[in-house]
C-alpha cells in the first residue's frame, strides 16, 4: 500500500484543485503545482495517458513530492473523438467561452440523437519522477452536447454537457452531486480504492 500524506496536482487549474480536494477529504492534503512551478510541461502525447503520465512525472521532479496528474477532456462522437486531449486548447487558447462557442458551431447543424459525447478523466499517480510504475485510473461519464450553454456552476464544457441521468447540464449540478458522478469522480473512486483511503 503507498501511503503519504501530501500530494502534488500537476494543474494551476483552480476548479480541479478544488474538486480533486474535495473527493480526496481530509486524507491527503493536494498541493497546487503553482507553489512550485508556474512552468506548464508541453503536453506532447497522443492520449489523455500519455500527457497524465508527462505531467505527473513534471510535477513530481519539480516538487519532490508524490505527483498526481489528470487529464482530461471531452470527446464528442460526432466530431470523431474531438476535442479529445486538445480541449483545454480546442480555440486556440483563448479559454472556456471560446471553446464552448467553437464546439457549438462545430455541431450546429447536428440532430439531438448524434449529439453523444463523453467527459473523459486519467488520473496518474507517481511515487516519484521517475517511478516505473504510475498507477492509472480511467474514468467516463456519457451524456450528450446541447444545443446553448445552461447553467453556471463548474468549468470548461459543462455548460453543454447534458446529463442524463439527473436531467440537466453539468453546469447545473451542485458542487457536491457532481463530485459524486463526474468523470473525475470515477477515476477517483478507483484511485482512492487502489490507495485503500
Amino acid at each position: 500500500m503507498i501511503t503519504f500524506d501530501q500530494l502534488v496536482l500537476a494543474s494551476h487549474n483552480a476548479g480541479k484543485l478544488k474538486e480533486l480536494q474535495a473527493m480526496l477529504g481530509g486524507h491527503v492534503r493536494v498541493r497546487s503545482i503553482g507553489e512550485f512551478s508556474d512552468i506548464e510541461p508541453e503536453e506532447t502525447g497522443l492520449s489523455f495517458v500519455e500527457n497524465a503520465i508527462l505531467k505527473a512525472r513534471n510535477a513530481a521532479r519539480v516538487s519532490g513530492l508524490p505527483a498526481l496528474a489528470d487529464d482530461s477532456g471531452l470527446a464528442v462522437d460526432y466530431l470523431g473523438g474531438a476535442p479529445g486531449i486538445y480541449s483545454a486548447r480546442y480555440a486556440d487558447g483563448l479559454g472556456d467561452a471560446a471553446n464552448n462557442a467553437k464546439l457549438l458551431d462545430a455541431l450546429k447543424d447536428v440532430p439531438e440523437e448524434q449529439r453523444g459525447a463523453q467527459f473523459v478523466s486519467v488520473l496518474a499517480l507517481v511515487r516519484h519522477a521517475d517511478d516505473p510504475l504510475p498507477i492509472l485510473c480511467e474514468g467516463l461519464w456519457h451524456g450528450r452536447i446541447l444545443f446553448e450553454a445552461r447553467g453556471t456552476n463548474g468549468f470548461g464544457y459543462d455548460p453543454l454537457f447534458w446529463v442524463p441521468e439527473r436531467e440537466c447540464s453539468s453546469a447545473e449540478l451542485a458542487a457536491e452531486d457532481k463530485n459524486r458522478i463526474s468523470h473525475r469522480a470515477r477515476a477517483m473512486a478507483q484511485l482512492k480504492q487502489r490507495l485503500g483511503l
